[in-house]
Protein backbone atom coordinates (compact mmCIF):
# COMPACT_ATOMS: atom_id res chain seq x y z
CA UNK A 1 0.00 0.00 0.00
CA UNK A 2 0.91 3.35 -0.89
CA UNK A 3 1.98 5.61 2.45
CA UNK A 4 -0.19 8.69 2.77
CA UNK A 5 0.97 11.47 0.92
CA UNK A 6 2.84 9.20 -1.69
CA UNK A 7 0.16 8.25 -3.86
CA UNK A 8 1.34 10.45 -6.83
CA UNK A 9 2.22 8.06 -10.09
CA UNK A 10 1.66 7.93 -13.60
CA UNK A 11 0.10 4.77 -15.22
CA UNK A 12 -2.44 4.01 -12.94
CA UNK A 13 -4.75 2.17 -15.86
CA UNK A 14 -4.33 0.43 -18.39
CA UNK A 15 -4.03 1.06 -22.35
CA UNK A 16 -7.71 0.57 -23.30
CA UNK A 17 -9.42 2.09 -19.71
CA UNK A 18 -7.06 5.42 -21.04
CA UNK A 19 -8.75 5.28 -24.07
CA UNK A 20 -12.18 4.24 -23.06
CA UNK A 21 -12.44 7.22 -20.47
CA UNK A 22 -11.45 9.98 -22.79
CA UNK A 23 -13.27 8.98 -25.54
CA UNK A 24 -15.98 11.56 -26.65
CA UNK A 25 -18.08 12.84 -24.69
CA UNK A 26 -20.83 13.55 -27.00
CA UNK A 27 -20.50 11.42 -30.29
CA UNK A 28 -20.96 13.27 -33.45
CA UNK A 29 -24.70 12.42 -34.52
CA UNK A 30 -25.00 10.11 -37.68
CA UNK A 31 -27.05 11.14 -40.38
CA UNK A 32 -30.33 9.59 -39.51
CA UNK A 33 -29.73 10.60 -36.33
CA UNK A 34 -29.22 14.20 -36.96
CA UNK A 35 -32.91 14.38 -39.41
CA UNK A 36 -34.43 13.06 -35.90
CA UNK A 37 -33.11 15.69 -33.70
CA UNK A 38 -33.79 18.68 -36.06
CA UNK A 39 -37.47 17.64 -37.09
CA UNK A 40 -37.58 18.48 -33.04
CA UNK A 41 -37.44 21.75 -33.54
CA UNK A 42 -40.73 24.25 -33.92
CA UNK A 43 -38.18 26.85 -36.59
CA UNK A 44 -39.98 29.49 -34.29
CA UNK A 45 -39.62 33.25 -36.47
CA UNK A 46 -38.66 34.62 -33.36
CA UNK A 47 -36.55 32.20 -32.03
CA UNK A 48 -35.71 32.81 -28.24
CA UNK A 49 -32.64 30.22 -28.88
CA UNK A 50 -30.76 32.59 -31.57
CA UNK A 51 -31.01 35.75 -28.99
CA UNK A 52 -29.33 33.74 -26.49
CA UNK A 53 -26.54 32.49 -28.79
CA UNK A 54 -23.62 35.19 -27.75
CA UNK A 55 -22.82 34.95 -31.88
CA UNK A 56 -26.08 35.14 -33.03
CA UNK A 57 -26.65 32.56 -35.10
CA UNK A 58 -29.60 31.83 -36.91
CA UNK A 59 -30.63 28.23 -35.27
CA UNK A 60 -33.52 27.55 -36.37
CA UNK A 61 -32.50 27.93 -40.09
CA UNK A 62 -29.18 25.70 -39.71
CA UNK A 63 -31.50 23.28 -38.24
CA UNK A 64 -34.04 23.66 -41.31
CA UNK A 65 -31.09 23.52 -43.85
CA UNK A 66 -30.15 20.00 -41.80
CA UNK A 67 -33.65 18.50 -41.91
CA UNK A 68 -33.75 19.15 -45.73
CA UNK A 69 -30.66 17.54 -46.26
CA UNK A 70 -28.36 20.69 -47.13
CA UNK A 71 -25.72 20.19 -44.15
CA UNK A 72 -22.86 22.28 -45.98
CA UNK A 73 -25.38 24.78 -46.31
CA UNK A 74 -26.28 24.73 -42.68
CA UNK A 75 -22.39 25.02 -41.46
CA UNK A 76 -22.38 28.32 -43.83
CA UNK A 77 -25.07 29.59 -41.37
CA UNK A 78 -23.33 28.78 -38.48
CA UNK A 79 -19.56 29.96 -39.50
CA UNK A 80 -21.25 33.35 -41.29
CA UNK A 81 -21.81 34.29 -37.77
CA UNK A 82 -19.07 31.95 -35.37
CA UNK A 83 -15.62 30.63 -37.64
CA UNK A 84 -15.67 28.39 -34.46
CA UNK A 85 -19.08 26.83 -34.69
CA UNK A 86 -17.48 23.35 -33.89
CA UNK A 87 -15.32 23.87 -30.92
CA UNK A 88 -18.37 25.96 -29.57
CA UNK A 89 -20.58 22.90 -30.41
CA UNK A 90 -18.73 21.11 -27.94
CA UNK A 91 -17.55 23.05 -24.93
CA UNK A 92 -20.31 25.70 -25.32
CA UNK A 93 -22.93 25.25 -22.03
CA UNK A 94 -25.81 25.19 -24.36
CA UNK A 95 -28.15 23.96 -21.37
CA UNK A 96 -27.71 27.27 -20.44
CA UNK A 97 -27.77 29.25 -23.15
CA UNK A 98 -29.70 28.09 -26.56
CA UNK A 99 -31.16 24.99 -25.00
CA UNK A 100 -32.16 26.56 -22.32
CA UNK A 101 -34.34 29.10 -24.06
CA UNK A 102 -35.61 26.15 -26.54
CA UNK A 103 -39.29 26.55 -26.39
CA UNK A 104 -39.63 22.47 -26.67
CA UNK A 105 -38.51 23.09 -22.64
CA UNK A 106 -42.09 24.28 -22.14
CA UNK A 107 -43.97 21.13 -23.24
CA UNK A 108 -41.62 18.47 -22.77
CA UNK A 109 -38.45 19.65 -20.54
CA UNK A 110 -36.35 18.53 -23.40
CA UNK A 111 -34.97 21.26 -25.54
CA UNK A 112 -33.94 20.56 -29.36
CA UNK A 113 -30.21 19.20 -29.45
CA UNK A 114 -29.11 22.29 -30.69
CA UNK A 115 -24.88 21.86 -29.59
CA UNK A 116 -25.26 18.38 -31.08
CA UNK A 117 -26.72 19.42 -34.31
CA UNK A 118 -24.10 22.14 -34.61
CA UNK A 119 -21.60 19.74 -34.56
CA UNK A 120 -22.84 17.36 -37.19
CA UNK A 121 -23.58 20.62 -39.72
CA UNK A 122 -19.48 22.14 -39.24
CA UNK A 123 -18.08 18.53 -38.70
CA UNK A 124 -19.40 17.67 -42.23
CA UNK A 125 -17.98 20.90 -43.61
CA UNK A 126 -14.83 20.15 -42.26
CA UNK A 127 -14.35 17.23 -43.36
CA UNK A 128 -15.07 17.47 -46.70
CA UNK A 129 -12.38 20.65 -46.22
CA UNK A 130 -15.61 22.62 -47.68
CA UNK A 131 -14.09 26.73 -47.82
CA UNK A 132 -16.77 28.86 -47.40
CA UNK A 133 -14.77 32.12 -47.77
CA UNK A 134 -12.35 33.95 -50.32
CA UNK A 135 -9.93 36.94 -50.16
CA UNK A 136 -11.49 39.58 -51.96
CA UNK A 137 -8.86 42.04 -53.40
CA UNK A 138 -6.36 43.16 -51.47
CA UNK A 139 -6.67 45.73 -49.29
CA UNK A 140 -2.94 46.66 -48.32
CA UNK A 141 -3.70 47.58 -44.91
CA UNK A 142 -1.77 45.04 -42.13
CA UNK A 143 -3.48 44.04 -38.93
CA UNK A 144 -1.27 42.68 -35.88
CA UNK A 145 -3.46 39.98 -33.15
CA UNK A 146 -1.94 39.29 -29.98
CA UNK A 147 -3.43 35.98 -29.13
CA UNK A 148 -3.93 32.70 -31.13
CA UNK A 149 -7.07 31.88 -28.73
CA UNK A 150 -10.69 31.93 -29.96
CA UNK A 151 -10.90 35.91 -29.58
CA UNK A 152 -7.69 36.25 -32.11
CA UNK A 153 -8.81 33.52 -34.22
CA UNK A 154 -12.23 35.19 -35.05
CA UNK A 155 -10.75 38.55 -35.63
CA UNK A 156 -8.32 37.08 -37.81
CA UNK A 157 -10.31 35.09 -40.06
CA UNK A 158 -13.03 38.25 -40.48
CA UNK A 159 -9.94 40.52 -41.22
CA UNK A 160 -8.63 37.84 -43.93
CA UNK A 161 -11.79 37.82 -45.56
CA UNK A 162 -12.38 41.35 -45.77
CA UNK A 163 -9.01 41.53 -47.78
CA UNK A 164 -6.65 42.63 -45.32
CA UNK A 165 -3.10 40.88 -44.17
CA UNK A 166 -2.74 39.71 -40.35
CA UNK A 167 -0.17 38.70 -38.52
CA UNK A 168 -1.04 36.60 -35.06
CA UNK A 169 1.92 36.78 -32.24
CA UNK A 170 1.21 34.07 -29.47
CA UNK A 171 3.13 33.31 -26.43
CA UNK A 172 2.58 29.48 -26.67
CA UNK A 173 3.68 27.13 -29.05
CA UNK A 174 0.76 26.05 -30.76
CA UNK A 175 -2.05 28.00 -31.72
CA UNK A 176 -5.66 27.73 -30.11
CA UNK A 177 -5.23 29.38 -26.88
CA UNK A 178 -8.06 27.86 -24.09
CA UNK A 179 -9.55 25.59 -27.14
CA UNK A 180 -5.90 24.06 -27.27
CA UNK A 181 -4.62 24.10 -23.81
CA UNK A 182 -7.70 24.69 -21.25
CA UNK A 183 -10.06 22.15 -21.95
CA UNK A 184 -11.07 18.88 -20.98
CA UNK A 185 -9.55 16.09 -22.84
CA UNK A 186 -12.77 14.45 -23.41
CA UNK A 187 -14.54 17.24 -24.81
CA UNK A 188 -12.16 17.38 -28.04
CA UNK A 189 -10.82 14.50 -29.02
CA UNK A 190 -8.17 13.57 -32.08
CA UNK A 191 -6.70 16.72 -31.53
CA UNK A 192 -9.53 19.03 -32.83
CA UNK A 193 -8.67 22.53 -31.79
CA UNK A 194 -5.67 21.92 -34.29
CA UNK A 195 -8.20 21.16 -36.73
CA UNK A 196 -10.12 23.65 -36.50
CA UNK A 197 -7.11 26.46 -36.22
CA UNK A 198 -6.07 24.64 -39.79
CA UNK A 199 -9.17 25.09 -40.92
CA UNK A 200 -9.56 28.83 -39.65
CA UNK A 201 -5.68 29.40 -41.47
CA UNK A 202 -6.92 27.97 -44.89
CA UNK A 203 -8.46 31.50 -46.11
CA UNK A 204 -4.70 32.91 -46.27
CA UNK A 205 -3.44 35.84 -45.85
CA UNK A 206 -3.09 35.40 -41.94
CA UNK A 207 0.78 34.56 -40.33
CA UNK A 208 1.20 33.48 -37.13
CA UNK A 209 4.41 33.75 -35.04
CA UNK A 210 4.74 31.55 -31.89
CA UNK A 211 6.61 31.95 -28.90
CA UNK A 212 6.17 36.07 -29.31
CA UNK A 213 5.28 37.23 -25.79
CA UNK A 214 4.10 40.61 -25.38
CA UNK A 215 5.40 42.40 -22.55
CA UNK A 216 8.87 40.39 -23.14
CA UNK A 217 9.40 40.16 -27.29
CA UNK A 218 7.22 43.31 -27.73
CA UNK A 219 5.30 45.89 -26.74
CA UNK A 220 1.83 47.58 -27.85
CA UNK A 221 3.80 50.56 -28.89
CA UNK A 222 6.25 48.44 -30.99
CA UNK A 223 3.11 46.80 -32.43
CA UNK A 224 0.99 50.39 -33.01
CA UNK A 225 4.26 51.44 -34.83
CA UNK A 226 4.49 48.81 -37.97
CA UNK A 227 1.10 47.93 -38.09
CA UNK A 228 -2.83 49.75 -39.11
CA UNK A 229 -4.26 48.40 -36.42
CA UNK A 230 -3.67 45.95 -33.49
CA UNK A 231 -6.15 43.56 -31.68
CA UNK A 232 -5.45 42.41 -28.25
CA UNK A 233 -6.94 38.98 -27.66
CA UNK A 234 -4.70 37.64 -24.75
CA UNK A 235 -6.82 35.85 -22.50
CA UNK A 236 -5.55 35.38 -18.57
CA UNK A 237 -2.09 33.90 -17.99
CA UNK A 238 -1.50 33.71 -14.19
CA UNK A 239 -3.80 31.53 -11.63
CA UNK A 240 -4.64 33.00 -8.24
CA UNK A 241 -2.99 31.97 -4.75
CA UNK A 242 -4.38 30.54 -2.37
CA UNK A 243 -2.38 32.49 0.66
CA UNK A 244 -2.52 29.76 2.83
CA UNK A 245 0.66 27.37 4.98
CA UNK A 246 1.63 24.57 2.76
CA UNK A 247 0.44 25.72 -0.98
CA UNK A 248 4.07 25.61 -2.18
CA UNK A 249 4.46 22.02 -1.36
CA UNK A 250 5.24 19.43 -3.61
CA UNK A 251 1.24 17.75 -4.81
CA UNK A 252 -0.05 21.21 -5.04
CA UNK A 253 -0.84 21.86 -8.44
CA UNK A 254 -2.61 24.75 -10.62
CA UNK A 255 -5.74 22.64 -12.11
CA UNK A 256 -5.00 24.60 -15.48
CA UNK A 257 -1.56 23.58 -16.09
CA UNK A 258 -2.42 19.73 -15.20
CA UNK A 259 -5.08 20.22 -17.91
CA UNK A 260 -2.74 21.40 -20.64
CA UNK A 261 -0.22 18.82 -19.54
CA UNK A 262 -3.31 16.39 -20.03
CA UNK A 263 -3.90 17.87 -23.44
CA UNK A 264 -0.44 17.82 -24.91
CA UNK A 265 0.60 14.59 -23.24
CA UNK A 266 1.38 11.77 -26.04
CA UNK A 267 -0.17 9.07 -23.37
CA UNK A 268 -2.62 9.49 -20.84
CA UNK A 269 -0.58 6.93 -18.99
CA UNK A 270 2.44 9.53 -18.61
CA UNK A 271 0.48 11.52 -16.50
CA UNK A 272 1.02 10.95 -13.19
CA UNK A 273 -2.10 11.50 -10.78
CA UNK A 274 -2.79 10.87 -6.86
CA UNK A 275 -4.91 8.56 -5.20
CA UNK A 276 -6.67 10.99 -3.28
CA UNK A 277 -7.47 14.54 -4.90
CA UNK A 278 -8.76 17.67 -4.02
CA UNK A 279 -9.86 20.23 -6.09
CA UNK A 280 -11.11 23.91 -4.59
CA UNK A 281 -12.82 25.98 -6.61
CA UNK A 282 -16.44 25.81 -8.46
CA UNK A 283 -15.93 26.54 -12.07
CA UNK A 284 -15.54 24.61 -15.17
CA UNK A 285 -11.56 24.33 -14.89
CA UNK A 286 -12.25 22.91 -11.54
CA UNK A 287 -14.64 20.46 -12.74
CA UNK A 288 -12.63 19.32 -15.86
CA UNK A 289 -9.48 18.46 -13.18
CA UNK A 290 -11.98 16.86 -11.11
CA UNK A 291 -13.57 14.67 -14.01
CA UNK A 292 -10.08 14.37 -15.23
CA UNK A 293 -8.66 13.38 -12.18
CA UNK A 294 -10.97 10.49 -12.03
CA UNK A 295 -10.36 9.45 -15.40
CA UNK A 296 -6.54 9.09 -15.44
CA UNK A 297 -7.25 6.55 -12.35
CA UNK A 298 -7.77 8.57 -9.14
CA UNK A 299 -9.48 6.83 -6.32
CA UNK A 300 -10.89 9.58 -4.63
CA UNK A 301 -11.57 13.28 -5.99
CA UNK A 302 -12.97 15.60 -4.00
CA UNK A 303 -14.17 19.34 -4.97
CA UNK A 304 -13.91 21.92 -2.14
CA UNK A 305 -15.99 24.91 -3.06
CA UNK A 306 -16.02 27.69 -0.69
CA UNK A 307 -19.70 28.74 -1.28
CA UNK A 308 -23.43 26.67 -2.28
CA UNK A 309 -24.06 25.14 -4.73
CA UNK A 310 -26.02 27.51 -6.08
CA UNK A 311 -23.43 30.00 -6.45
CA UNK A 312 -20.72 27.96 -8.37
CA UNK A 313 -20.03 28.99 -11.78
CA UNK A 314 -19.55 25.62 -13.64
CA UNK A 315 -23.00 24.51 -15.26
CA UNK A 316 -25.64 22.23 -13.54
CA UNK A 317 -25.00 19.54 -16.33
CA UNK A 318 -21.25 19.82 -15.43
CA UNK A 319 -21.68 19.23 -12.06
CA UNK A 320 -23.73 16.43 -12.71
CA UNK A 321 -21.13 14.83 -15.18
CA UNK A 322 -18.48 15.35 -12.36
CA UNK A 323 -20.77 13.22 -9.93
CA UNK A 324 -21.68 10.81 -12.53
CA UNK A 325 -18.00 10.18 -12.64
CA UNK A 326 -17.85 9.28 -8.96
CA UNK A 327 -16.41 12.93 -8.00
CA UNK A 328 -17.66 14.02 -4.69
CA UNK A 329 -18.72 17.92 -4.68
CA UNK A 330 -18.53 19.57 -1.36
CA UNK A 331 -19.79 22.75 -0.43
CA UNK A 332 -19.49 25.72 2.29
CA UNK A 333 -15.92 24.67 2.73
CA UNK A 334 -12.91 27.21 2.59
CA UNK A 335 -9.05 25.77 2.49
CA UNK A 336 -7.50 26.60 5.73
CA UNK A 337 -3.56 25.35 5.15
CA UNK A 338 -2.44 22.34 3.89
CA UNK A 339 -0.95 19.22 6.07
CA UNK A 340 2.49 17.63 5.30
CA UNK A 341 3.98 14.49 5.40
CA UNK A 342 7.57 13.92 4.80
CA UNK A 343 7.87 17.23 2.74
CA UNK A 344 4.73 16.47 0.83
CA UNK A 345 0.82 16.93 1.28
CA UNK A 346 -0.74 14.76 3.03
CA UNK A 347 -4.25 16.31 3.49
CA UNK A 348 -5.66 19.91 3.43
CA UNK A 349 -7.33 21.64 6.41
CA UNK A 350 -10.42 23.19 5.85
CA UNK A 351 -13.08 25.65 7.23
CA UNK A 352 -16.48 25.39 6.78
CA UNK A 353 -18.21 28.59 5.99
CA UNK A 354 -21.48 30.49 5.85
CA UNK A 355 -23.18 33.52 4.14
CA UNK A 356 -23.36 36.55 7.24
CA UNK A 357 -26.05 39.95 5.49
CA UNK A 358 -24.62 38.98 2.05
CA UNK A 359 -20.81 38.21 2.71
CA UNK A 360 -19.03 34.55 3.22
CA UNK A 361 -17.51 34.10 6.72
CA UNK A 362 -15.83 31.47 8.16
CA UNK A 363 -18.07 29.72 11.70
CA UNK A 364 -15.22 28.21 13.36
CA UNK A 365 -15.56 24.51 12.63
CA UNK A 366 -12.60 23.03 10.85
CA UNK A 367 -11.88 19.12 9.16
CA UNK A 368 -9.17 17.59 7.32
CA UNK A 369 -9.32 15.88 4.21
CA UNK A 370 -6.68 13.25 2.73
CA UNK A 371 -4.92 13.87 -0.08
CA UNK A 372 -2.08 13.30 -1.95
CA UNK A 373 -2.33 15.71 -4.56
CA UNK A 374 -4.32 19.30 -4.40
CA UNK A 375 -5.28 21.19 -7.56
CA UNK A 376 -5.83 24.52 -7.43
CA UNK A 377 -9.18 26.21 -9.79
CA UNK A 378 -9.57 29.49 -8.11
CA UNK A 379 -9.75 31.89 -10.93
CA UNK A 380 -7.29 33.25 -13.56
CA UNK A 381 -5.20 36.48 -13.42
CA UNK A 382 -4.69 39.18 -16.20
CA UNK A 383 -1.10 40.24 -16.95
CA UNK A 384 -1.04 43.48 -18.34
CA UNK A 385 2.80 43.57 -19.21
CA UNK A 386 3.16 45.05 -22.37
CA UNK A 387 0.28 46.99 -22.51
CA UNK A 388 1.78 51.00 -21.65
CA UNK A 389 -0.81 53.43 -21.40
CA UNK A 390 -4.03 51.26 -21.94
CA UNK A 391 -7.04 52.15 -19.78
CA UNK A 392 -8.11 49.63 -17.36
CA UNK A 393 -11.31 48.77 -15.44
CA UNK A 394 -11.16 46.21 -12.77
CA UNK A 395 -7.65 44.96 -13.40
CA UNK A 396 -9.57 44.06 -16.96
CA UNK A 397 -8.67 46.24 -20.73
CA UNK A 398 -11.35 48.73 -20.90
CA UNK A 399 -13.23 48.63 -24.04
CA UNK A 400 -16.48 49.95 -26.10
CA UNK A 401 -19.39 48.45 -27.45
CA UNK A 402 -17.28 47.99 -30.84
CA UNK A 403 -13.84 46.75 -29.16
CA UNK A 404 -12.06 49.99 -29.40
CA UNK A 405 -9.47 50.51 -26.55
CA UNK A 406 -8.94 53.96 -24.96
CA UNK A 407 -5.71 53.84 -27.43
CA UNK A 408 -5.97 55.26 -30.84
CA UNK A 409 -5.77 52.19 -33.33
CA UNK A 410 -6.04 49.59 -30.85
CA UNK A 411 -9.09 46.96 -30.59
CA UNK A 412 -9.45 43.61 -27.87
CA UNK A 413 -11.61 41.02 -26.42
CA UNK A 414 -12.21 37.92 -25.05
CA UNK A 415 -11.25 37.29 -21.46
CA UNK A 416 -8.88 40.03 -20.84
CA UNK A 417 -11.03 42.96 -21.46
CA UNK A 418 -13.30 43.98 -18.65
CA UNK A 419 -16.87 42.57 -18.63
CA UNK A 420 -15.66 38.97 -20.38
CA UNK A 421 -17.02 36.11 -18.88
CA UNK A 422 -15.10 32.73 -19.78
CA UNK A 423 -16.53 31.70 -22.71
CA UNK A 424 -15.13 30.09 -25.69
CA UNK A 425 -18.32 31.84 -27.94
CA UNK A 426 -18.54 34.93 -26.42
CA UNK A 427 -14.74 35.85 -27.40
CA UNK A 428 -15.50 34.77 -30.83
CA UNK A 429 -17.81 37.44 -30.71
CA UNK A 430 -16.08 40.21 -29.61
CA UNK A 431 -12.86 39.33 -31.93
CA UNK A 432 -15.64 39.14 -34.87
CA UNK A 433 -17.27 42.60 -34.29
CA UNK A 434 -14.00 44.03 -33.23
CA UNK A 435 -12.78 43.00 -36.80
CA UNK A 436 -15.85 44.72 -38.09
CA UNK A 437 -14.64 47.68 -36.57
CA UNK A 438 -11.44 47.69 -37.15
CA UNK A 439 -12.30 47.05 -40.93
CA UNK A 440 -14.77 50.07 -41.06
CA UNK A 441 -12.15 52.45 -39.41
CA UNK A 442 -9.40 51.57 -41.95
CA UNK A 443 -12.38 51.36 -45.45
CA UNK A 444 -13.19 54.58 -43.61
CA UNK A 445 -9.48 55.86 -44.19
CA UNK A 446 -9.56 57.69 -40.74
CA UNK A 447 -7.86 56.99 -37.66
CA UNK A 448 -10.53 56.13 -34.61
CA UNK A 449 -11.19 58.26 -32.29
CA UNK A 450 -10.69 57.73 -28.67
CA UNK A 451 -13.33 55.21 -27.35
CA UNK A 452 -12.74 55.14 -23.60
CA UNK A 453 -11.75 58.04 -21.98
Amino acid sequence: MERLGTGIRAGRLSPAEYESNFSDLHPRLDKHEALVAADRCYFCYDAPCMTACPTSIDIPLFIRQIATGNPLGSAKTIFDQNILGGMCARVCPTEELCEQACVRNTAEERPVEIGRLQRYATDTAMQADKQFYSRPALTGKKIAVVGAGPAGLAAAHRLAVKGHDVVIYDARPKSGGLNEYGIATYKTVDDFAQQEVDYVLAIGGIEVRHDQQLGRDFSLADLQSQYDAVFVGIGLAGVNALRVEGENLPGVDDAVDFIASLRQAASKGDIAIGRRVVVLGGGMTAIDAAVQAKLLGAEEVTICYRRGKEHMNASQFEQDLATSKGVIIRHWLAPKSILAQDGKVAAIEVEYTKLVDGRLSTTGETGVIAADQIFKAIGQTFDASGLGALRMESGRIAIDAQGKTSLDGVWAGGDCVFGGDDLTVSAVAQGRDAAESIDRVLAAGAQPAVAVA
